[in-house]
């Protein structure tokens, strides 16, 4: 039978005085590292010794005992009171809890030292965190927790933000699954249902980075630098019951807006007030949207506004602000240093009288009573106004005496009297005030996900109509392929059957878009094409009766890009959908043999969507067509492996990961393409044409015909 060891006897602890206390040389650290000294000290100060010191008698050469110990284990307590007792805070002969060791035990004072130093565990970063949320809980302020732990605020806030994440992820950090800048990401938000469905996500995606996880906490936020939160203001978002969420560990460039259906109706609202105070002006209509389409002035007429210099009381306050400008100049001429408020109010004076020196303008009410004009938001969150737009049913003409008497019965039917207008002053009309807001998106039905489906017509018409918008820049800077295709029209019209609408058998009609992708008028071609305009436009003469003479001045180069950029308004590669009955305009046949042409004119001018800056996003693309034609085009831009990561996601987070993984494909949806940059493993050969035949796009293959005999599917191909 084994024996028994003996039980353990531990070291007996007694209070010695501090005078009675020596550093040992047999303590193994040398080198200073963590907290300070003096930072111990402070916190010893504060909150008094918590762990007891390690001492072993001092022996005489006698081999007794002298009554003195050595601190072999507990070295930075041991100075950190020393600098207590020479700050007058702590007795010399204060006691001291020790731990005191036999001098001849088995284990030397060396081992202790370095034992003591060795078994630490430091604190998990999670009980930090949860540590500091307790005294927070139990009433501590933040900087309270920073000045104790001697660490900034900032700090404190970034530990309490980590210990505010879910439970669930928590644990899963605590297991060593999850690293801590993963946990970081997690905590720009609050919501702990979403972090663990973005965590669940993570589990079968091969992105696991931070970057991911924001985004994927972020997407149905609006950042703070929007136009919308720009112009609502945080403050004023915040004070409707909005939520900013903030990153405590990145630039986050102000946060994010987390109710952007609030936001809308804060943006709206606004709008809506700013308008009103516009159509107080005398206009008859006005026209609200948070964002002014490309084209919105298409088929309108602009009034011209009349200048008006500085009126005498605006230059009265331009000569008392260039006095004070004086006053401060002659003041602060000498000094080494301008103080900031005098440099502010130097630079509000400048604005101020360069805004009085530019007078102002206004329009004629004659005019104002039957133009409108259009509010939105600009790009930097600031009002944008688009005065003196007149609608062609609005144009005014001459009314006869007939259409007087007409008018006044109408009036009088409506119940209105000349009793109704004070005597002496003009009638005065309410504008008509409309927001505008988008149509709604089709819809996409998971159950019917199966298989390769057409893309939608208005699908096509959105991406036509931005590959339309490219076509036309492109056109445009290429007068020599425009004065051909003014040619080829005149050919056509003399010697194939054409239309005469005036003197000339051409005229030109200005496409527009009645579909269109969110932000089309800030794509490169839309800002190139204005500015080409606005240049013609301060070039040219404000009648059309000096038009004439004007365009005699340019010389032949001139002309030519004046042609070209006027034609280029004509060039249309918009798909339209064929209606159901033959309304004797839009036919499968007009439009393939109009898109068809549109291809001549792309090769010709050197036309490249991806050039142009065209890539696919959830926005334009992935997130307005089934899972099939997502997973196809991931298939074709990067291949079945990658297709493959994705191919188990939901229809949303399929198109999030979709627009990551493309993002550097150089793809291009079908109806963008060159019809012969398509690639080889997308066509069916067995339906290839004969020699000489040109094969359309899919999506423009024809659809029933007009007695309804043998109708064909529209098929648009999977990009």
């Amino acid at each position: 039978m084994a024996k028994a060891l003996p039980k353990l006897t531990l070291s007996p602890s007694r209070d010695i005085p501090f005078d009675k206390l020596i550093l040992s040389q047999a303590n193994v650290r040398r080198v200073k590292a963590g907290v300070s000294i003096e930072d111990l000290a402070d916190d010893i100060e504060r909150r008094g010794l918590l762990h007891g010191i390690n001492v072993r008698p001092v022996l005489g050469d006698d081999g007794i005992e002298t009554g003195m110990f050595e601190v072999p284990a507990g070295g930075r307590r041991y100075r950190a009171l020393e600098i207590l007792v020479k700050r007058k805070r702590l007795a010399k002969i204060a006691l001291v809890p020790c731990v005191v060791k036999a001098v001849d035990g088995p284990v030397t004072a060396e081992e202790d030292s370095l034992a003591e130093n060795t078994f630490r565990e430091p604190l998990h970063p999670l009980d930090e965190f949860r540590g500091m949320q307790r005294l927070v809980e139990k009433g501590e302020r933040e900087e309270a927790i920073a000045a104790h732990f001697r660490v900034t605020p900032a700090v404190v806030r970034q530990r309490l933000k980590l210990a505010s994440v879910s439970p669930v992820l928590h644990d899963v950090y605590a297991e060593g699954a999850m690293t801590l800048d993963q946990l970081m990401a997690f905590s720009v938000s609050d919501d702990h249902a979403r972090q663990e469905q973005v965590w669940e996500l993570l589990a079968q995606s091969s992105n696991k980075s931070p970057g991911f996880i924001r985004t994927r906490l972020l997407e149905s936020t609006v950042p703070a630098d929007d136009a919308r939160a720009l112009f609502v203001g945080i403050d004023a978002y915040v004070a409707a019951g909005g939520c900013v969420l903030r990153d405590l560990f990145e630039d986050d460039q102000g946060g994010w807006l987390q109710d952007a259906a609030l936001l809308d109706k804060l943006a709206a609202d606004r709008l809506k007030r700013e308008a009103e105070t516009i159509a107080g002006e005398g206009w008859k209509w006005i026209e609200v949207a948070f964002e002014l389409p490309y084209g919105f002035d298409f088929e309108l007429r602009a009034i011209e506004p009349t200048h008006v210099p500085p009126t005498v009381e605006a230059t009265a306050e331009i000569a008392t602000l260039q006095a004070e400008a004086d006053a401060l100049e002659d003041q602060w001429s000498g000094a080494a240093e301008v103080p900031d408020e005098v440099d502010r109010r130097v630079t509000e004076i400048d604005e101020r009288i360069a805004e009085l020196n530019q007078g102002h303008w206004v329009y004629d009410p004659a005019e104002m009573a039957f133009a409108g004009a259009f509010v939105s938001i600009d790009e930097d969150g600031s009002v944008y106004v688009e005065r003196g737009w007149v609608r062609p049913e609005d144009e005014p003409v001459e009314a006869s005496e007939t259409d007087e008497v007409l008018a006044d019965d109408e009036r009088t039917e409506a119940g209105e009297t000349d009793a109704d207008t004070p005597e002496g002053e003009p009638a005065v009309q309410r504008a008509i005030i409309t927001i505008g807001g988008g149509e709604p998106e089709d819809s996409d039905d998971e159950d019917a996900d199966e298989g390769i489906k057409p893309l939608s017509d208005r699908l096509v018409s959105e991406l036509t109509a931005e590959r339309t918008l490219a076509l036309q820049d492109a056109f445009a800077a290429s007068p020599s392929v425009a004065f051909a295709a003014v040619l080829h029209s005149f050919v056509l019209s003399m010697f194939y059957w054409g239309r005469t609408e005036s003197c000339l058998s051409v005229s030109l009609t200005r496409v527009s878009f009645p579909f269109q992708s969110a932000g089309l008028k800030n794509t490169v071609p839309a800002k190139a094409i204005e500015a080409r305009h606005a240049v013609w436009k301060a070039r040219l003469p404000q009648s059309d009766k000096d038009l004439w003479d004007a365009l005699q001045q340019l010389d032949g180069n001139e002309q030519a890009a004046l042609f070209a950029h006027c034609a280029a308004y004509a060039v249309s590669a918009v798909y339209e959908a064929v209606p159901k009955y033959d309304n004797g305009r839009v036919t499968a046949h007009g439009i393939a043999r109009r898109i068809a042409h549109s291809h001549v004119l792309a090769e010709a001018v050197g036309l490249d969507m991806v050039a142009n800056g065209w890539k696919p996003t959830v926005e334009n693309y992935f997130g307005k067509v089934t899972k099939a034609h997502i997973l196809a085009a991931v298939t074709e831009g990067k291949g079945d492996q990658t297709a493959a990561l994705i191919d188990h996601l939901k229809k949303p987070d399929m198109a999030r990961e979709a627009e990551r993984l493309m993002s550097d494909a150089a793809w291009l949806a079908e109806p963008l393409r060159m019809p012969q940059f398509e690639p080889a493993d997308l066509v069916d050969r067995a339906d290839a044409p004969a020699d000489g035949d040109e094969a359309l796009p899919a999506f423009l293959e024809p659809g029933t015909d007009a007695d309804g005999e043998t109708d064909e599917e529209i098929a648009i191909a999977a990009e």
